[in-house]
């Protein structure tokens, strides 16, 4: 196999939701209850809902721009490359990077969906979620059909709304909902809790896999203010560890053997220890703590169970055997930070060259297929979907793939070689969001 052959799909890419996308979704009276996507006098883009403020249209999207632009600072939809936020120009940038289909987060609303959980009127709070989905399903991955894989939102707060939701999304060809990682950090029961056994039933029933992003529950703390902030960098994929290690344990794997979690954004290195520790810890303790996983080891029920991904982990992918050649997926996460457009293909291919083909085929895109219930294969023709094809169309189509300096304001650049430190971070976050209001929320 060559580059040019693989077939790439990516299941964890994040949105910048455009400023119109409630308009052809909701009647004249519930666009007065939607948030609002507004541009105030200083040129800050925020949505505003039941007065809360949200500035982070531009935040982390950073793709096509200087490295030296790295930062927290962009508030404004003029700061970021226009495929964050449209999808027409979205496709040019995945044919550009030879990416076949991809799947993307939500961004004002949260990566799990969790915004709406705060809202004082839930009823509205429900047609807003569902509105959401349809402007996700039904316009963002619909328009260009086989390139994008459906996601939905769920009214966490109300466990029967949520199976109502999944049906609903099910029939319009949506296989993925996105659930936080730890939902008692958003003040909602645990996941051992039975108030989510009717979510777990449908989604075992429909084939509905619950991707559970980083940052939705766990994540690591800054160790101090003063700490460089590549340290917490560096850590923030592993944080989902634990919270895999609760999931591993939740009763309803056992009971649903079609439920099945995705590790979105977490990187794979980590995972064949995590294996090791559980059995251990299983075996070492299970006669005091009445733990059982049904005559299995906990690694078992991993791999039965567990969707994994990666965007460059060479030791991880190198180790495909001990985590599960059919458990792994690839992903890009454009436009944050982490992505390498427009250069996944050769990033992935530098990590994948030696492996068996049957191995590549399966982390770059037919898991992806499986798992999600998406082929677009089928749908386009293997001759369309190859990194090789798409990329000629890129060209054909003239893509633009130069680094563009997107200016404004870096503090970062005048430190004077200083390092960056969390505080730092922290500080100029602080600062953004208060250009939006006292309430604002990041």
């Amino acid at each position: 196999m060559k580059k040019e052959d693989m077939i790439l799909m990516s299941v964890d890419d994040h949105v910048i939701e455009p400023p119109d996308m409630f308009k052809q979704h909701l009647s004249k009276a519930e666009l007065a209850k939607a948030p609002q996507f507004i541009s105030d006098e200083s040129g800050v883009d925020f949505w505003l809902f039941e007065g809360r403020k949200v500035i982070n249209v531009g935040l982390n999207a950073v793709v096509g721009r200087p490295k030296t632009e790295y930062g927290c600072e962009p508030t404004s939809l003029s700061q970021i490359r226009e495929a964050a936020y449209n999808i027409d120009k979205r496709i040019d940038d995945m044919n550009a990077d030879g990416i076949l289909s991809c799947m993307c987060f939500g961004t004002f609303i949260g990566f799990d969906g969790g915004f709406f959980v705060d809202a004082k009127d839930k009823k509205n709070a429900v047609r807003m979620v569902s509105a959401y989905n349809d402007w996700h399903i039904d316009e963002w991955a619909a328009k260009h059909p086989g390139r994008m894989i459906p996601l939905a939102i769920l009214p966490l707060w109300d466990n029967m709304a949520c199976v109502a939701e999944i049906k609903r999304v099910v029939k319009k060809g949506c296989h993925a909902v996105t659930f936080p990682d730890n939902p008692t950090v958003k003040g909602l029961p645990s996941i051992h809790n039975a108030f989510w056994d009717p979510v777990w039933a449908i989604c075992d029933e429909l084939r509905v896999v619950v991707n559970c992003h980083i940052g939705t529950g766990y994540q690591p703390p800054h160790p101090s203010m003063e700490s460089p902030i590549n340290s917490w960098i560096t850590s923030m994929p592993i944080s989902i560890a634990n919270s895999a290690a609760d999931w591993m344990h939740l009763g309803a794997l056992l009971k649903y053997k079609n439920l099945k979690i995705s590790l979105t954004e977490g990187g794979i290195g980590w995972i064949p220890y995590l294996l090791e520790r559980a059995d251990f810890s299983f075996e070492q303790h299970a006669g005091w703590t009445n733990m059982s996983f049904g005559g299995k080891k906990p690694s078992e029920v991993f791999k039965e169970h567990f969707i994994t991904c990666f965007i460059d982990d060479k030791f991880g992918i190198k180790n495909y055997a001990d985590i599960g050649e059919d458990i792994i997926c690839f992903e890009t996460d454009y436009p944050h930070s982490d992505c390498v457009w427009p250069n996944a293909a050769d990033v992935l291919w530098e990590s994948v060259k030696d492996l068996p083909e049957r191995v590549i085929n399966k982390v770059t895109h037919q898991n992806a297929i499986r798992e999600f219930s998406f082929d677009p294969i089928t749908l386009l023709g293997r001759e369309n979907c190859t990194v090789a094809a798409l990329q000629a169309q890129a060209r054909r189509d003239g893509v633009d793939t130069s680094v563009v300096s997107a200016g404004g304001h870096n503090p970062h650049l005048e430190a004077g070689g200083k390092v960056v430190t969390s505080g730092d971070v922290i500080k100029l976050f602080a600062d953004n969001v208060g250009k939006g209001g006292d309430d604002a929320a990041a």
